[in-house]
């Protein structure tokens, strides 16, 4: 699939649909211009966008650099750079970018680029593996052409990106690796950007139905406001921390949310801890979100329903701001242990529909298929 000699040069977005879609579609409306200004020579581009779940069943880049191929030959493609949220490793080590000078060929894994400022990041790297693609070859040290490195979009993006060395088995020429702890978080913040973990608020209808109800009928128990102003500031933090993690936890376990791989490698070992950490952060902060929305609700209730003379006698306490934010803050702790007692009339299917990207939902119906049948 070589690049086109003519004036314009074909450019094809392969993108597994939802995010990554999403992000090709935004950049396609500007990327012909920039790259026509960045490569000179009068070089024009034209730039489409095909969504398809190209990495459906495999993670093994060598296999999906095949799969693109495959497609860019039965098309007028010159160019073909495909966008995955799929975390790549291959020898240990997390990948960024596979690119294929000779076939015109880059593969592009998205939770490489972090979780902040991903569209521009993103196109910065599209930029960059379209005129690596687009320039010219030089001879590598053992003879064989291979793309030079353009200085440029991943040297400038803050993770820790750089070239790697590629197996001689690997069907790229050039592969840029995220190394590091940095590194570690940068591709984590990614996954969790790609299971986008604010939509798990609504997909929990009924656990924040069971929160609401345990909040508005501890609002009004005169027990609760007895626990509630002998508690200080540390024993409330702990109760938060506690609640929120039988939560996340009965979320996990109930759903079957925990990645246990089939496999016993190293490299399967590491996927599936970084698997099981997305998991834990993308719940841990839907979870976060439905506690303060529960915080604030249940202020604005007893703001509401309170009685100064009632609490005042029943505590000995009065009721200022401050005994205001101790009930509601308390409440909120036990209205979310309700709460996950609640979670459990949703589906499984609906939590993890709401926990994780598309992509990420269709590799885990696999890997139970596969467990199924064995």
């Amino acid at each position: 699939m070589p690049v086109s000699s003519q004036d314009v040069t074909v450019v094809t977005l392969l993108a597994d649909p939802d995010a990554p879609t999403e992000i090709a579609q935004r950049m396609a409306r500007t990327l012909p211009d920039r790259l026509a200004d960045k490569s000179g020579q009068g070089r024009r581009f034209n730039v489409e966008v095909v969504s398809e779940p190209f990495t459906s069943g495999t993670e093994d880049p060598p296999t999906l650099m095949r799969r693109i191929m495959d497609r860019g030959s039965a098309e007028n493609w010159d160019i073909v750079v495909a966008l995955t949220d799929l975390p790549l490793h291959s020898q240990g080590r997390r990948l960024a970018v596979y690119r294929n000078h000779e076939n015109g060929l880059a593969l592009l894994s998205l939770p490489s680029l972090g979780g902040l400022r991903l569209q521009t990041r993103a196109r910065q790297a599209v930029e960059e593996a379209v005129l690596g693609l687009a320039g010219p070859q030089t001879p590598g040290a053992e003879g064989p052409l291979r793309s030079q490195p353009l200085p440029g979009a991943f040297v400038n993006l803050p993770a820790p990106i750089h070239p790697g060395q590629s197996g001689d088995e690997e069907t790229d020429d050039v592969r840029y690796v995220v190394g590091g702890p940095r590194g570690y978080l940068r591709v984590l913040a990614g996954m969790v950007r790609a299971n986008r973990p604010w939509r798990l608020v609504p997909g929990l209808s009924k656990a924040l139905a069971a929160a609401l109800a345990t909040g508005t009928a501890a609002t009004v128990n005169s027990t609760v406001w007895s626990l509630a102003t002998s508690l200080g500031t540390p024993r409330l933090v702990i109760a938060t921390v506690g609640s929120v993690a039988i939560m996340i936890g009965w979320l996990i376990v109930d759903a079957n949310l925990w990645h246990r791989s089939p496999e016993s490698s190293p490299e399967a070992r590491q996927r599936a801890a970084l698997y099981n950490a997305s998991t834990i952060v993308t719940v841990g902060i839907g979870v976060l979100v439905c506690y303060v929305g529960l915080l604030v609700i249940n202020w604005a209730w007893a703001l509401f329903i309170l009685n100064d003379r009632l609490f005042a006698s029943m505590t000995q306490t009065p009721l200022h701001a401050t005994q205001y934010w101790t009930l509601s803050w308390f409440v909120a702790s036990v209205a979310t242990v309700g709460g996950a007692l609640g979670s459990g009339l949703e589906s499984d299917e609906a939590i993890r529909a709401a926990a994780y990207s598309k992509r990420e939902q269709e590799r885990r119906r696999v890997l139970l298929d596969d467990h199924g049948d064995q």
